[in-house]
């Protein structure tokens, strides 16, 4: 099974489509909340590669984007 992380904030929504759409599909997930932590914001666009926003989804310690890239990969035929 993967480890699948997912940092999000309080106040996104998006944040909380990735959720519950992860939980619809059965994955678990550790969920990083950094909404007011600016370090761990800082550190997350260095591990993205200068993505700043949130959702941001790892599966296994490699990046694959935010909600829409999510849904991408399930609707390729892909899963985690």
């Amino acid at each position: 099974m993967s480890r699948v992380v997912v940092y999000t904030t309080e106040y996104c929504p998006y944040c909380h489509a990735a959720k519950k759409f992860l939980t619809a599909k059965g994955v678990q997930f550790q969920e990083i909340d950094v909404s007011s932590d600016e370090k761990m914001r800082l550190k997350l666009i260095q591990m993205t590669g200068g993505r700043e926003t949130v959702p941001q989804i790892f599966v296994d310690g490699k990046s694959i984007g935010g909600y829409d890239d999510l849904v991408a990969l399930y609707a390729s035929g892909k899963k985690i």
